[in-house]
């Protein structure tokens, strides 16, 4: 087995160090692995080849030391945020690829066969290849503010160095599926120290202070017959078809019944588990992986994940931060469900001072007792302590007089979707706030620029379009105006970062981003269904692409109101593309607000008053038809929006995945489009998100 290198790969070191055992009431000397990658907190330690020979080297030099004990730890606040992943992309070799497989399940297999008792110290974060390396010894201690995950199956590949074989037989089918499956498709979800405790993933738990002490003692107790661990067998656990069949759903969730590889691979692995041998579920893991690590969905998958955590940290064609402005007290025009999620959240996150008003008394009290109604909710839960939710309801402030809104540095406008509406209440409130104080909109579809029309200061007006619910989805839409100066823009960067939102700066066009893109999407389903295509064809014609909810159900989300006004909007702005459906005219005119309705168990049924509204047209389509021209529309659209300066080619893949859903396997949607044979030229240079050649 020739030696695999990563050329960027920062690599691991694994120190050994001797810890007497006498002061804890055993004989002999503990081995201590430390690994570290020698970059203090800047990078996470990571594992990548010649990382894990490393540890192999490491282990095999503390066994031949004959101590009594072998544990190890990382650095400071991190055992290992999984494997390097950086070099994977760059792999052209299936041997290559079974060879970075193999160097975990060597290094791994020692730990886990030792006849030596082996133990891991997981001193902080252990993601991935971090947490199949504590599953691999034979005993683990965890600290009280550690987090642990397998979020393989999120990023298109499968617990491949044991984990997917190990953690059921190790904490059985139902709770292996909630970490390898369940938690890894809702967004990568990490399971807490108490939570890995209670699973039996760690054997104790200790406070950091006195962690790494405490687990030399745990050490030394279990070598000296002090403390006894059960392990259960759980191969005859009644729970596995139950268990698989949550799995199954959960995928069926997240992809909306399309086939994902890597999900349906990780299935068949904890499945297999039941019978197989540890020698052959490792075997099968690394046919599989093989497979994954040079296959397309994955490479989109690492494209998609990589450009997402970039996004977190910095926003492409930001200004300068320093240029932001303090924010001390903030406005929310408007007490609306959606103006009352802002406020709720800006509350929560900002801490001072918001003030929320209405066009009656009874509009602002009702919104303000749904901000305090969600703060009770989460002191139930446990979420937030009662002294807290006290001090922010305190905070927030009810009124009708836009007099009120004096002294704020930042207001967002939240009222019905109307531009005249919009600007007057702009001129209104400039005369009572400092030339300082942001005026942001949350507009979904309409100008920016026409909004601050007239006004003393258009340079202080900004787009700021989030997206329903507020508090979970993590897009906002930063939309400039060509007034819009770099203090406005760096103010609102530093509040949606506050927010911890995931930005993207949009020039300011109709629908910005999303919306254009959706739209138009959408609004080739919707023809298709008015020319006389069955409502069930179009809707699950792109079924197989894994959008997580089809786009009826999306549009009942949505809501017929919002969907008619935006289409309405960009049509009068873009052109006849963007068609106005006499269906959804009809809908909104009859006050029929759904296309599906849900039974007692959730269970969508067509509404037969939507159906009864639909277009009876006489021209109908096939489900490849549907996706073919939804597609090619997207692709028209967003080549569009590049040559208009609308937004990035990274930056329209970003705000898609966060904003509508794209599905990750598929890399970007301009990936996508490429790879599919849609986009004439390439959205992205060749060998973006897909296998090199």
């Amino acid at each position: 087995m020739s030696d695999v290198i990563y050329a960027d790969e920062v690599v691991t070191n694994a120190l050994i160090r001797e810890v007497d055992l006498a002061a804890f009431g055993a004989t002999g000397k503990l081995a201590l692995i430390t690994i570290d990658n020698g970059l203090d907190h800047t990078r996470p330690t990571t594992l990548g080849p010649q990382s894990m020979r490393n540890i192999n080297g490491a282990i095999d030099q503390a066994l031949a030391m004959n101590p009594t004990a072998i544990a190890v730890t990382g650095k400071p606040f991190i055992l290992a945020a999984g494997a390097d992943l950086s070099g994977i992309s760059a792999l052209t070799s299936k041997e290559d690829a079974a060879t970075i497989i193999k160097y975990g399940h060597d290094a791994y297999a020692k730990l886990r066969t030792s006849k030596i008792p082996t133990f891991c110290f997981v001193n902080g974060l252990a993601l991935g290849g971090g947490t199949e390396l504590a599953l691999s010894c034979q005993y683990r201690t965890i600290a009280a503010t550690a987090f642990i995950g397998l979020p393989e199956v999120f990023i298109g590949l499968l617990p491949g160095w044991s984990g997917v074989t190990i953690l059921p037989k190790m904490i059985g089918p139902t709770n292996a599926v909630k970490v390898i499956m369940q938690n890894a498709l809702n967004n990568n979800t990490m399971l807490k120290a108490k939570e890995a405790l209670e699973l039996g993933i760690a054997d104790e738990l200790y406070a950091p202070v006195d962690f790494l002490e405490r687990s030399v003692q745990f050490v030394a107790d279990v070598v000296t017959g002090k403390k006894k661990i059960d392990r259960k067998d759980h191969s005859n656990d009644p729970d596995w078809d139950s268990a698989l069949a949550a799995g199954r759903a959960a995928i069926t969730k997240k992809y909306n019944g399309a086939t994902v590889k890597n999900a349906e691979y990780a299935l068949e692995l904890i499945a297999d588990s039941k019978s197989n041998t540890i020698e052959q579920g490792l075997a099968k893991e690394v046919d599989r992986m093989v497979e994954l690590m040079m296959g397309d969905e994955f490479r989109a998958s690492l494209y998609a994940f990589n450009l997402i955590q970039k996004g977190r940290k910095k926003v492409a064609g930001a200004p300068k931060a320093n240029l932001a402005r303090k924010v001390s007290k903030v406005g929310v025009v408007g007490a609306g469900l959606m103006a009352s999620q802002l406020a709720l959240l800006l509350v929560r996150n900002l801490k001072c001072p918001i003030v929320i008003s209405d066009l009656d008394q009874a509009r602002v009290d009702k919104g303000v007792a749904y901000i305090k109604a969600e703060l009770a909710k989460l002191v139930e839960k446990k979420r937030m302590s009662q002294e807290s939710a006290n001090r922010l309801s305190a905070l927030i402030i009810g009124t009708t007089e836009k007099s009120d809104y004096a002294g704020c540095d930042f207001i967002i406008e939240a009222v019905f979707e109307e531009l005249q509406l919009k600007n007057d209440l702009f001129k209104e409130l400039e005369k009572y706030i400092s030339p300082e104080c942001v005026l942001a909109t949350n507009t979904s579809s309409l100008s920016v620029e026409k909004m601050s029309a007239g006004l003393q200061h258009p340079n202080r007006v900004v787009g700021f379009h989030f997206f329903n619910p507020v508090a979970v989805m993590p897009l906002l839409e930063i939309a400039r105006t060509p007034a819009t100066d770099d203090e406005t823009t760096a103010t609102a960067l530093a509040i949606g970062k506050e927010l911890k939102k995931t930005m993207v700066i949009a020039k300011d066009a109709p629908g910005f981003i999303v919306n254009r893109l959706l739209t138009r999407f959408m609004g080739e389903i919707t023809d298709a269904m008015d020319e006389g295509t069955p409502y069930d064809v179009a809707d699950n014609a792109l079924r197989e692409i894994g959008f997580p909810m089809t786009p009826f159900e999306l549009f009942d989300l949505v809501g017929p109101g919002v969907a008619l006004h935006v289409s309405e909007t960009l049509h009068n702005n873009l052109g006849p593309r963007y068609r106005i459906s006499p269906t959804i005219k009809r809908l909104v005119e009859k006050n029929v607000r759904t296309i599906y309705i849900k039974d007692a168990d959730g269970k969508r049924t067509p509404n037969p008053d939507a159906i009864a509204l639909m277009e009876k047209g006489s021209n109908p389509s096939t489900s490849e038809q549907v996706r073919d021209r939804a597609l090619k529309a997207l692709a028209e659209e967003a080549r569009m929006m590049i040559d208009e300066g609308v937004s990035s080619a990274t930056d329209i893949d970003l705000a898609m995945m966060l904003g509508a859903g794209w599905p990750l396997m598929l890399g970007g949607i301009l990936p996508y489009l490429d790879r599919a044979g849609y986009a004439n030229p390439r959205f992205h240079e060749p060998g973006v998100a897909s296998v090199p050649q």
